[in-house]
Formats: C-alpha cells, structure tokens, sequence
C-alpha cells in the first residue's frame, strides 16, 4: 500500500527549506503546511505538560515529601524489561539523592509473575518498609495493595499500562490511561510516568536539570518500550540521546564501548537495535541484577565487567531464541490467516517475547508464544498493524489467570486446558475486528520519482524527523522498475545483497533474512523494490545503501520504446525509422483519445501502469501512447499533470475541434 503525496504540499514544504526526501515524506503523513511541520518538530522541554495534570499526581508528591521529611525506608518495585529497569533506576537513583534508605526490587521473569507479589511484600516488611513507589507496574495490583496496607506499608503506584475496571486502593495512583485523568498525552512509557513524577516534586524550573540528570533513562525506556515518538515523547528521546551523547551514566558509556557504538552517532534505531537487546537479555536469561548493576553503577571498571557479561548473556539469549524461533516456525502449517498461538514446554520463557515479535513480523499477523511448564502456560503477546491485543486479551479474561500490558504488546498468564478455547476465542475476536480475510500489507511512504533523489545529503536531512519508531516509524520508500545488475549472497547466505539500477543511475542494496533463492530475482531482472534509505560506511567511504524491505518482479512492462521517447523529448536526434516507430497516425490518436475519454473524468494513477493500460487497449506501444498525450496536452484538449511517476489526466469535454496539422511533436516526427 502506497500512500503517496499532493505534490502541492511537497511544493510548499521544498520552498520553505525542507529537503525533498523528509517534505514528501512530511506530506505522505499528512503533515502539508511548514507551521504543521514545526508543531510537529517541537522538541523544546516547554512542550512538557504540567505534571500535576496526571490524576493523583498532588498525592503522589506530597507522600513522596513526607518520606523525605521523615527519613522514612522506601522501595521501589520495576519491571523486568528495560522501561522497567529504567524507571527502577531513575526513581531509587532519586530517591537516594535525597538521603533516604531505598531498596530497589525487579521480579526475575523466570520465576516470578509480572507486577507486584506477595512475597517481595513481605521482604518490604521484614526490612522495614514504610513507602512502596511502583514504576512501570502496580495499577492492577489491587490485591497487593490491600496486603501492602494490611503490613503497615503505603504505596504509591506509577504505571502506564491499561488500567482494570477497579484501581488499587493505594495512597496515589499515577496513570495516563485512567479514565478520569486528564493528562493530554496519553503515550508515555512506565519511565515516562516517573519522570514526571521527579518533575513535579522539584518543579518546573528543574527540569532542564531533571533531564540532564535522567533524561538518558527516560529515552532508553522510552525507546524500548515502542512508544509513540510523537508529541512529549519526542522531547524526551531527543533531549535524553542529547545527554547522553554529552555525558550519560557511566554504565551506558561501557556499554557503548562495549559494543563499539559511537555517542556522536547515537540515535533512537541504534539504541533500540543495539542497546536494548543487550539490557533486555539480562532479564531474558534470569540474570535482571546485572542489567540494574550496570545502569547504577559509578566506577568505570565495575561497568566495564558488566558491560562485557551482558553482551555474553545476549550472545546466550540470541542462540536460544533461534532455537526457540525455528521450533515455533516448524510448528505453523499452512497458510496463517489469523493469529498465531503457539504452546511447549520445551521452550525458554525469557524469549517468548522475542520470538513473537519476529513470528508477527514475518506473517504480519498478531503472535503468542507460550512456554509451559506443570500444566502452567506465560505467554507473550505481540501485535501487527495497529490490533489491539489488550482489547484482546480483556475479551478472552474468562479464561486466563492473569493478563497485562497495552495494545502491542502484552502478557498473560493460562491454564493449559484451556488453551483450545483461548485460541478460537482470540481468533473469532481477530475476524469481528479486521474480517475474515487479512492480507499481509507492507505501507509504503511514497514512491521515488527518480534515482538522483537519493543522494547522502537528502538522506541525512531524512534525521529532521527523527526519533523514530511508533507512530513515527523509519520512512519505507519505493522504487518501480529498477534492473537488477547483480544478486550476492552473505551471511552464509542467510541474507543478500544487490545491485540495481534506474534512471542511469546504479545503488547497492541489502536484504536481510532473505536468501537468494527466496527472493527469485535474477540479473537482468525488472523489479519493485521497497527500502529504508541508509548510509553506508566502509573504509572512510560513505555511500547510499538501500535495506531492503520487499522487492518483487516488476509490474509495468518493459517497452523499448518509452526510453525511444525520453530520448525524443529530451532534443535527442533519432533515426527516420526511430520516429516512425513513435509517430502515432490518425487512427491511433483517436483510439488513444476514445480510452481517457472513456473513463468520464480524470485518469489518475501510476504513469507506467496507466500508459501500459491504454497501450495494451488501444493496440500501441507505450511510446505511441505517450506521444498522443503530448500531442493533445499541446493542442489544448488535454492536461497532463506528471507527479514522478504518478500521472493524472484530464481530457477535454467540451468537444473542442482542433488540427492534427497543428501539432509541432506530430512535423517533428515527419522529418
């Protein structure tokens, strides 16, 4: 699917200093005016919304300053992903700067639930616990805080998650997404909601500081947990990556290292596809102290050892969920046209979620992946196209023990047995929202005029839009009708790379997790082909480098011809044979004029597609085809407006009679 753009807009943006590349994709997205494109911009920390906005945010400020006042013990209970471990971080970080006692506690995912428990309830207790802060869970812990009061001990709750029908009994209970709060953006991460609730305990005035200080946590949550780079998220990854590229905790500095990752080069892809998995695989892997280890950490060596054993742990992670992805693979059979939900008790739970995200990219469907263990099912969920899997799993809660999470990405708990009615309950759910028939869609931006577009400049210009990801995802552009030069596989062929070429211009591509044979394209091959525009660097050499996304034969025909013509309008000099081959006689031009007259209005669409229509209709080439168009666009009967290769035309319907002999094109031709 491609969303195109009005080449007015495109106009509009140019002229007022954008590049080409991020004003067509600014109007793709239908952002068409420049005052538009700065509101969308915006990034300044005066985009920030009062914090006190958030329900129950006054409560959660003063029993936080009552701790203080008091000297009183706290905790702080996370999550085990790296929203969770960010927000763990920032607040016990916080806290301890204020002088209090602070005992951080982040459940393993191997032996313990998501949210709060009992267990580490009591630990509180034991320790003497007078204040919980929970961060990136607690708002449907009702039962936890009912225990947590009936020990002696507040809690105050900060989550960003779907909130249930009843809250938690808690001191304060800070959450954009309950129904009564009025808080404008609704998108932000569990380290989001903490942040916010450092911003209203030391006022407005602090917050450059607050963000310098944390903003590096903010963005990493932020990032990893796919939220909207929209609105005050923007703010806060821009200016989080900012810090962190100035200075940034010591234990994210070894980790770049680590994995050879350069600051002045940080952006929210690389911290996503680099740096995220290595935090996450701590938890994955039963190991979540290490990752939290290193984020606090103050002294370079401790960071460097940590740093170097998270990226063993990944290495570990990467080969299990292989094992575990390949296993899931073999167990779909036939066409998937629904969800896809898969159960064994041979599986890692630490990868589940992994492993349905790769499983819901690759059939663009939404994937669970359960691992089993004593009759007992934790799955993971993840979502595709925008379905939402909290609505889901809210319809189906019936018959799970326990479920949490957002619209893409979730968690639940079930009793095997009652798997079979689970998967028909999810999949009824499935069809009643996108229907009965889902095809696989990748969104396309828009189509690439021309080749010469894609030059480093325009590339880098494409980071205005930056931080990208949900709601502001990488632009995916096309191309019609490029040559292949030449197809390599790499990787041990479990990837390819490519060569293409159009408008006597030639770029290399690369296409990961696609072989060679899957792909079916061979040198010499036309082909359509759907990308993310990158940079390359090799040796000091920096050039264009498309990652490939899609890429398939070619639709539009190949016709001599139409390159015969581009030559002709272009003022080159063509053979007597040449131009008879182009010249259109009498007849043609009216079987030409009697098809876009037959469609009783304007004839709008992909230029090739549309000329090799009217071609294969009217008996001529595509070259024929074009000229007649020029010619009646030339004696007024007809306007054609060319877009790149989009066209749209406009024949006359007032029965204006005109002279053949009049056309230029046509006493060109006749020479």
């Amino acid at each position: 699917m491609i969303h195109g753009f009005d080449p007015a807009a495109v106009a509009r943006l140019e002229q007022a200093g954008y590049s080409p590349l991020a004003a067509r994709l600014f109007a793709a997205r239908e952002i068409t005016e420049p005052e538009a494109v700065r509101d969308f911009l915006r990034d300044g920390l005066e985009i920030l919304p009062d914090p006190f906005l958030m329900k129950d945010m006054d409560k959660a400020v003063e029993r936080l300053r009552l701790a203080i006042e008091r000297g009183e013990r706290t905790a702080v209970y996370g999550d085990y992903d790296v929203d969770g471990l960010s927000a763990t971080c920032l607040m016990t970080n916080y806290l301890r700067s204020k002088g209090l006692f602070c005992q951080p506690y982040i459940p393993e995912r191997l032996t313990e639930n998501y949210g709060v428990n009992e267990k580490a309830l009591r630990q509180f207790k034991d320790n003497g616990v007078q204040l919980i802060i929970t961060v990136d869970c607690g708002v449907t812990a009702c039962e936890q805080a009912a225990l947590a009061a009936e020990l002696g001990m507040d809690m105050v709750v900060t989550d960003h998650h779907e909130c249930g029908p009843e809250l938690p009994a808690a001191v304060a209970v800070v959450d954009p997404h309950r129904r009564d709060c009025p808080y404008p953006f609704k998108g932000l991460a569990g380290v989001g909601v903490a942040f916010k609730l450092l911003c209203a305990m030391e006022g407005p005035d602090a917050v450059g500081r607050l963000m310098e200080e944390y903003g590096d946590l903010a963005a990493l949550g932020t990032i990893a947990d796919i939220m909207p780079m929209l609105g005050e998220n923007r703010a806060i990854v821009r200016r989080g990556i900012a810090a962190l590229k100035r200075r940034g905790r010591v234990g994210l500095r070894a980790l770049l290292r680590e994995t050879c990752l350069e600051p002045e080069k940080l952006n929210s892809v690389n911290i996503s596809f680099v740096l995220v998995p290595k935090l996450n695989a701590a938890g994955r892997m039963g190991s979540v102290d290490t990752a939290f280890d290193l984020l606090m950490s103050e002294r370079p060596e401790e960071a460097e050892s940590l740093a170097h054993q998270l990226c063993q742990l990944n290495t570990e992670r990467r080969a299990v969920e292989n094992e575990v992805y390949e296993d899931a693979l073999a167990m779909i059979e036939g066409p998937v046209d629904g969800p896809i939900i898969l159960a064994s008790d041979k599986w890692h739970q630490g990868v589940s979620g992994i492993v349905a995200s790769r499983l819901a990219d690759k059939f663009g469907v939404p994937a669970i992946v359960i691992s089993v263990a004593e009759g007992a099912g934790r799955g993971s969920c993840r979502s595709a196209f925008g379905f939402n899997l909290f609505e889901a799993l809210e319809d189906s809660a019936d018959l799970l023990d326990s479920y949490g999470g957002h619209e893409l990405a979730a968690g639940l708990n079930i009793d095997v047995e009652k798997l079979p009615a689970f998967r028909e309950r999810i999949r009824a759910f499935y069809q009643k929202k996108t229907g009965a028939e889902h095809k696989l869609i990748l969104p396309v931006d828009y189509e690439l005029e021309y080749l010469g577009l894609l030059t480093i400049e325009n590339i880098e210009r494409l980071s205005e839009n930056e931080p990208w990801g949900a709601g502001n995802p990488p632009p995916t552009l096309c191309l019609r009708g490029v040559v292949v030069e030449s197809v390599t596989p790499i990787g041990g062929d479990r990837h390819l790379k490519m060569r293409v070429s159009r408008d006597r211009r030639s770029v290399d591509c690369v296409f990961f997790s696609k072989t060679v044979r899957e792909l079916g394209l061979r040198p010499g091959n036309r082909a359509d082909v759907a990308f993310e525009a990158g940079i390359n660097e090799f040796r000091g050499v920096r050039s264009v480098q498309l990652l490939l996304k899609d890429a398939r034969p070619s639709k539009v025909p190949d016709d001599a011809s139409t390159a015969l013509c581009l030559r002709f309008f272009e003022g080159e000099c063509l053979t007597v044979e040449q131009k008879r081959s182009l010249k259109p006689d009498r007849t043609a031009l009216a079987a030409v004029w009697r098809t876009i007259t037959g469609c009783h209005g304007v004839l709008a669409g992909n230029g090739r597609e549309i000329v090799s229509e009217i071609a294969e209709k009217t008996g001529n080439s595509c070259g024929r085809v074009i000229v007649s168009l020029r010619v009646f666009e030339e004696l007024g009967i007809c306007e054609v407006n060319l877009c790149g290769d989009n066209i749209s035309i406009y024949p006359d319907s007032t029965g204006k009679k005109v002279e053949l002999r009049d056309s230029r094109i046509l006493q060109a031709l006749s020479e």
